[in-house]
C-alpha cells in the first residue's frame, strides 16, 4: 500500500506542477487551445496516442473483446496502429495542419463553418461534439474506478472526483501545452507499464507457450463449437471482430479531440516524425492491451462475467499480481484516462466557446474573455460527466465498450466523411455534410432506444458505429451530386493554401535541369 500511495502522490504532483509551469503560454486563445501551433513531433505523437487509448481500451475493450475473440483481439491493436495512427497521420496530418491555419480555425466545427461557409454547419457540429463527448468521458471513470477499487478499496465516487479535479487543475492552468507535456510523461508510463503487465500476467500462467496451450483447451459452445477457437488466427467471430477494428481504428479520423492534434503541430518535418512515433506507440500500447485481454478466459475462475460484466475481467486478471505490478497498472490506467480526459474537456470547452457562444449568443468576446469562458466550461463539462458517471455506475445502463461505441459512432460517423472530403474534394456540399451529421446521430440514437429492431449484425453499438462511418463516406459524395454546388470562390480560396509557392533550400528540392 505504501508503494502505491507514494507513486500516486508523485504522479499527481508532477501533473499539477506541469500545468502551473505552462500557465504563461495559455493566456490567449491560440496558446490555450493550440499551444501556439508550436508542438513538436514527440509531444504531438504522444498527445495523439494517449488521447487515443484510455481505461476504456485497457479495461473495457481489452476485457470484452479478449474474452469474445481470444488472442485474435490483437488484430484490433494492429488496426489501431496501421489504420488509426499511421494512415490517419499520412492522409490527414499535413492537409489538416495547412488548411486549418489557412482558414484560421482552432476546432473542427470552426473548420466546417469556414470551409463550407455555413454557420449552421458550425453550430450543429459544435452541439454534437459537446453532447456526445460526455458519455465517452463518463466511460473513462468507470474503467478507472474498478482498478482503484481492486488496489485501494476506495469508493467509486472518491475515485471519480479525485481524477476529475486533478485533471481539471492542470488543463485549466496550462491549456493545450500542459496537456501535451503531461501526455508525453503519461505515454512513457503507458509503454513501460503495458510491457510489464503483459509479461507478469503471462508469467503467472507459466509463460507464453503454456498460456497459449491452456487457452487452446478452453471451449465455449456459445462462442464457437470449434476447438481452439480462442487461439485461431481470426478468432471465433471474424465479422464482429472486423466491426471493432473499423470503429476503433477509422474512428480517430473523425474524432474532434484527435484531429485537433494536427492543428497544433509545428511543421511538416514534425508530421513525418510524429507519424512514425505515433504508430509505434499504438502498436505497443493497443497491441499489448488487446493481446493481454486475449488471455482473459484463463482467469474465468476469478470472475463471473454473467453477473459482473466484461469490465471485471482485466481487474480479475491483475488481482493476483505482486503489489509493485498492481501499482504500475494503477498508474498506467490513471495516465491513460487522465490524458484522454484532458483532451476531451479541452476539445469540448473550446468548441462550445469558439463555435457556439462567440459570434452567436455573444456577439463580441475579447481574447481574455474567451479563455476565461473556456476555463469555466471545463469545470462545467467535468461536473456533468462526473454526475453521468455516478448515475451510470448505480444503474445498469451499459458496459464501458457500449458507452464508448455510442459516442464514437455518432462523432466519427458524423464528422469523418465531411472532414475528409472537406480536405480533399472541392465538390463536397453543405447539404451533404448535414445529411452525414443527421444520419449518424439519428441512427445511433435509434440503436440505443430501438436497437432490438435492427438487423442482428447492427444491434451492437460497436457495429452500428462502424456502419455509420462507412455510410458517411458514401452519403457525402452521393448527396453532393444532387444538391446545390458550393460557392466556387469560397472553395478556391480554401484550397489555395495547397498551391501556395514557398522557397525552400536546394537540398530539399531538386531543380528541373539535368
Amino acid at each position: 500500500m505504501l508503494i502505491k500511495m507514494v507513486l500516486l502522490i508523485v504522479f499527481f504532483a508532477v501533473m499539477v506542477a506541469v500545468g502551473l509551469y505552462c500557465r504563461r503560454q495559455a493566456r490567449d486563445v491560440n496558446g490555450f487551445v493550440l499551444g501556439g501551433r508550436t508542438a513538436g513531433p514527440w509531444l504531438t505523437a504522444f498527445a495523439y496516442g494517449t488521447s487515443y487509448f484510455s481505461a476504456v481500451v485497457f479495461v473495457g475493450y481489452a476485457g470484452q473483446f479478449g474474452w469474445k475473440y481470444g488472442v485474435a483481439a490483437t488484430w484490433v491493436g494492429i488496426g489501431n496502429a496501421l489504420l488509426g495512427s499511421l494512415l490517419a497521420w499520412a492522409v490527414l496530418g499535413r492537409r489538416t495542419r495547412i488548411m486549418s491555419q489557412h482558414l484560421d480555425s482552432a476546432t473542427m466545427p470552426e473548420f466546417f463553418g469556414k470551409r463550407f461557409g455555413s454557420k449552421k454547419l458550425k453550430l450543429l457540429a459544435s452541439a454534437i461534439t459537446f453532447v456526445f463527448l460526455i458519455p465517452y468521458t463518463a466511460s473513462l471513470y468507470n474503467g478507472l474506478s474498478r482498478l482503484f477499487g481492486m488496489a485501494f478499496h476506495i469508493d467509486y465516487a472518491v475515485c471519480v472526483i479525485v481524477m476529475a479535479v486533478l485533471t481539471g487543475v492542470y488543463v485549466i492552468a496550462g491549456g493545450y501545452i500542459a496537456t501535451a507535456i503531461n501526455d508525453f510523461i503519461q505515454g512513457i508510463i503507458m509503454i513501460f507499464g503495458i510491457c510489464a503487465v503483459v509479461l507478469a500476467v503471462l508469467q503467472s500462467q507459466g509463460g507464453f507457450s503454456a498460456a497459449l496451450l491452456s487457452l487452446a483447451n478452453v471451449s465455449d459452445s456459445a462462442a464457437s463449437p470449434a476447438p481452439g477457437a480462442f487461439t485461431s488466427f481470426f478468432g471465433p467471430d471474424p465479422i464482429n471482430l472486423l466491426g471493432v477494428v473499423i470503429l476503433t481504428s477509422l474512428g480517430t479520423w473523425g474524432m474532434p479531440q484527435m484531429v485537433q492534434k494536427f492543428y497544433a503541430i509545428k511543421n511538416e518535418k514534425a508530421i513525418d516524425t510524429g507519424m512514425v512515433i505515433s504508430t509505434v506507440f499504438a502498436a505497443i500500447v493497443a497491441g499489448g492491451c488487446y493481446f493481454l485481454g486475449g488471455f482473459g478466459r484463463l482467469f474465468g475462475d476469478r470472475v463471473d462475467v454473467a453477473a459482473e460484466g466484461y469490465d471485471a475481467i482485466i481487474p480479475a486478471m491483475l488481482s493476483g499480481l505482486p503489489d509493485v505490478i498492481v501499482a504500475v497498472v494503477v498508474i498506467l490506467v490513471l495516465s491513460a484516462s487522465m490524458s484522454t480526459l484532458s483532451s476531451l474537456v479541452l476539445a469540448s470547452s473550446s468548441t462550445l466557446t469558439l463555435d457556439f457562444l462567440k459570434g452567436s449568443l455573444v456577439k463580441t468576446m475579447s481574447e481574455k474573455t474567451q479563455v476565461f469562458v473556456m476555463r469555466c466550461l471545463i469545470v462545467v463539462f467535468i461536473a456533468i460527466s462526473v454526475v453521468l458517471a455516478l448515475v451510470q455506475y448505480h444503474s445498469s445502463v451499459t458496459f464501458i465498450a457500449q458507452l464508448m461505441g455510442v459516442s464514437w459512432g455518432v462523432l466519427a460517423g458524423a464528422f469523418l466523411a465531411p472532414f475528409l472530403y472537406g480536405l480533399y474534394w472541392k465538390k463536397a456540399t453543405t447539404a451533404a455534410c448535414l445529411c452525414a451529421f443527421a444520419f449518424s446521430t439519428v441512427f445511433m440514437l435509434a440503436n440505443i432506444f430501438v436497437g432490438d429492431h435492427f438487423p442482428a449484425l447492427l444491434q451492437s453499438p460497436i457495429n452500428a458505429g462502424a456502419f455509420c462511418m462507412v455510410a458517411g463516406l458514401v452519403i457525402v459524395p452521393a448527396v453532393s451530386l444532387f444538391t446545390r454546388k458550393p460557392d466556387r470562390v469560397l472553395v478556391d480560396e480554401a484550397f489555395a493554401c495547397y498551391d501556395k509557392k514557398v522557397l525552400v533550400p536546394q537540398r530539399e528540392a531538386l531543380g528541373d535541369r539535368t
